[in-house]
């Protein structure tokens, strides 16, 4: 669970816009010409049609089973929120479609089955079975779910896992393998008490014994207490499958010297009285959402020496699905397997822990603002590790192997850990990254136009998102009257707005602006004017000042207007080597290009400057700068004077020795793909550059928006770099997200 605010009107925003939903179907294949439709339909695709009715197995080469998995529910148990039914749980199905997508490049469509009975249930998706290479079901109320799951798994032929029941006793292992080490303590020997009989709490069990937890050392406990042999109240063959031969009657009984209490119950179960009495070096996994059932301050406050996990973000060692089901089924998918078998689960489970234990990279630490290393506090990798995609579905993969229910073995495991390694999205751990260091630096954003809507919605945004502070220049009335039309009237007291009539530096910003702009033809009036009338220079004065950390501005004037105010209070001219680099993102690839804001026709020696500032930017964002110099001729080829200058750029740093790599001239399909570049086997990049240095501003406009508008690639910025302050210039078609970005950007001084 996150510590973040929002309101109800931003959670129904979310799921608004752009467009209904959370995700679309693309089209993987042409769809543009006669041919290319009788291909994809008739009478082109009886080809594959035939083949498959010959052999069902060539469905995962033909068709997309081979990387499909549906979500499948029917809204018994949404969350904590009880049986809203099957429509009220689509938007949690949505969501969990978007994260395997997200974090395994495993497609993924959302099914609500509108049904409480168990058999019309089992029938529905055993239909549905030759559509899918695996079955994920979700949020379905205990005991139906074990009916349901066991029943399905023996009549399909593809993997079907509820990862209610599954998903967190992966985790759980996982994190609970690294804790026993820590202790010193083995899980054949330990004493283990579990509160909470529902589906996630007999599968966490389950999954341990099955990794030698003795039945005898486990209890399991419900709201009546002990479920011990003989007990008759409340009970069902699930329950009583792991009943104990205990005279403990109830949790605190229980709980006098267990080495491992595991809760999916609720909030407050376990008192800080019961951790005393539990062994040395307890192990407290509190699972219960969104609130554990004690919180890690509470148990460490009676002991010191326990390891807790619990299923919030915002405390240490998080037990979180996201770590299994996308990388169980990425695996299981990749060896067209009959089933995910209890194998292949401690497979996941073994290797989350071993990622744990090793050495975290740099862009984990990144990310979370913090080092992150293997003890007490770190049991379990964080979600976004870059590794997981390629460690956990090679383990599951090979236990998949080993236990016959691949299809299609994998031969080349090395190639297919490479495989997995790219087939990620680098952008969205950037992303990631960038607002985790802004979250961290809490700075004090300036936005200058505060009477454009889409810049109030994305400081309310900034705001309520805990990235820091929001400063809005403009008048109160005006602000209230935005807020109230755009329907955030409750932000109006949250957000402080700061314009010439209610600063108390008024007559200092004045007397700095007329010392910097005397002798270029401006008098006392034309200063007073520009310091009381103009929001972008109040704003730069503001900023100069020190009385806001970052500034925003350009919504709703262009970048040349905007750039020629911000220089009557900083040095942003190309004279002093400022330069603006825009980030395009587009599938899964990051490329900047500059200049795109400061420099009309730059020189070699500009462009060497531009190269500079741009790598600056990259390193930034977390990328190892590789600079092409663009042109229409490849190293010399054809010859055009226009072209020179782009030829000589690098000669210019190689005079002054950067630590980075580059190359040119060239076109930009030799710098970006690396096939290309084998032609030119002298060339010194050592891969598809990222960063492309254009000849003039104009081309850059150009081929930003040429991007924009015919490839949907996401554009952020131009992002001005090599200014002694933190200023971004938005551009004026930018919608609230991509303002929210910019100021992103700015609160990390990326520039």
């Amino acid at each position: 669970m996150s510590n973040q605010k929002y309101t109800r009107e931003e959670a129904l925003a979310f799921h608004l816009d752009p467009t209904p939903g959370k995700w679309e179907v693309t089209a993987t294949v042409p769809m543009t010409t006669q041919r290319d439709l009788s291909l994809a339909y008739s009478p082109g695709v009886a080809v594959p049609c035939l083949e498959i009715a010959a052999n069902p197995e060539l469905a995962y080469d033909y068709t997309n089973k081979g990387n499909l998995v549906a979500v499948i529910s029917n809204g018994t148990a949404v969350l904590g929120l009880g049986n809203l039914g099957a429509l009220g749980s689509k938007p949690v199905m949505e969501g969990k479609s978007v994260l395997f997508k997200r974090f395994a490049d495993v497609n993924s469509i959302d099914i609500e089955l509108d049904t409480e009975d168990p058999e019309e249930f089992i029938k529905a998706v055993r239909l549905m079975g030759p559509t899918f290479g695996g079955i994920n079901l979700e949020d379905i109320k205990a005991p139906e779910c074990f009916i349901i799951e066991q029943t399905l798994k023996e009549q399909m032929d593809i993997p079907v896992f509820h990862d209610d029941q599954h998903g967190t006793a992966v985790i759980c292992a996982a994190g609970l393998i690294n804790a026993l080490h820590l202790s010193g303590k083995k899980i054949g020997e330990v004493k283990i008490v579990l509160n909470g009989a529902g589906a996630a709490g007999i599968a966490c069990l389950e999954l341990l014994k099955a990794m030698g937890a003795k039945h005898d050392n486990c209890i399991m406990c419900d709201t009546k207490g002990v479920i011990y042999q003989g007990r008759t109240e409340g009970m069902n063959q699930w329950k009583s499958a792991h009943a104990a031969m205990t005279d403990a009657r109830s949790l605190t009984d229980a709980m006098k010297d267990c080495d491992v209490f595991l809760g999916v119950s609720a909030k407050g179960a376990v008192t800080p009285e019961m951790v005393q009495s539990m062994a040395p070096n307890p192990v407290i996994f509190a699972m219960a959402n969104p609130d554990p059932e004690i919180t890690p301050e509470e148990a460490h406050a009676v002991r010191e020496d326990a390891i807790v996990a619990t299923g919030r973000s915002d405390y240490p060692n998080q037990v979180n699905n996201v770590l299994g089901f996308p990388y169980l089924f990425r695996g299981a998918l990749d060896i067209h397997a009959r089933a995910i078998n209890d194998e292949m689960k401690i497979a996941c489970a073994e290797a989350l822990a071993a990622l744990a234990r090793e050495d975290v990279p740099d862009e984990v630490a990144l990310a979370y603002g913090k080092t992150l290393s293997f003890g007490r506090d770190y049991i379990i990798p964080t979600p976004f590790d870059p590794r997981l995609i390629h460690r956990i579905p090679t383990a599951v993969a090979r236990a998949g192997m080993d236990t016959g229910v691949a299809r299609r073995p994998i031969i080349d495991m090395e190639a297919y850990e490479l495989s997995l390694k790219s087939r990620m999205d680098p952008t969205a751990s950037i992303l990631r990254g960038i607002n985790t260091r802004a979250r961290k630096a809490q700075a004090r954003m300036i936005f200058a136009e505060g009477d454009d809507p889409r810049v109030l919605r994305a400081a309310v945004m900034y705001q309520r998102a805990g990235l820091g502070h929001a400063l809005i220049v403009g008048r109160a009335a005006d602000v209230k009257a935005r807020l109230d039309e755009a329907g955030m009237s409750d932000a109006v007291d949250e957000l402080e707005v700061v314009n010439a009539a209610n600063t108390p530096h008024l007559e200092v910003y004045k007397a700095f602006l007329y010392n910097r702009l005397q002798r270029k033809g401006f008098d006392s009036t034309d200063i007073h004017r520009l310091a009381t009338r103009d929001r972008h220079v109040f704003a730069a004065l503001m900023l100069a000042h020190g009385h806001g950390d970052g500034l925003i501005t350009g919504a709703t004037r262009k970048s040349a207007h905007v750039m020629e105010l911000i220089n009557h209070v900083f040095d942003a001219d190309a004279q002093h080597g400022a330069a603006g680099v825009t980030a395009l993102l587009h599938k899964g690839k990051i490329v900047l290009i500059s200049d795109t804001l400061v420099h009309e026709w730059p020189d070699e020696d500009d462009l060497a400057d531009i190269a500079i500032r741009a790598a600056g930017v990259a390193r930034h964002l977390g990328l190892e700068p590789r600079v092409a110099f663009v042109s229409f001729s490849t190293f010399g080829y054809p010859v055009s004077e226009r072209a020179e200058k782009m030829h000589r750029a690098p000669h210019v740093l190689d005079a002054r020795g950067v630590d980075f790599e580059y190359e040119g001239e060239m076109t930009v399909d030799v710098a970006l793909n690396a096939h290309a570049q084998e032609a030119y086997p002298f060339q010194r990049l050592t891969g598809p550059a990222n960063i492309l240095v254009v000849p003039a501003r104009h081309s850059a406009s150009i081929s930003v928006k040429l991007m924009q508008e015919l490839a949907g690639a996401t554009v952020i910025g131009p992002i001005l770099a090599g200014v002694d302050q933190s200023i971004q210039i938005c551009s004026t078609n930018a919608t609230a997200n991509d303002i929210l970005n910019m100021a992103v950007l700015a609160a990390c001084k990326v520039g």
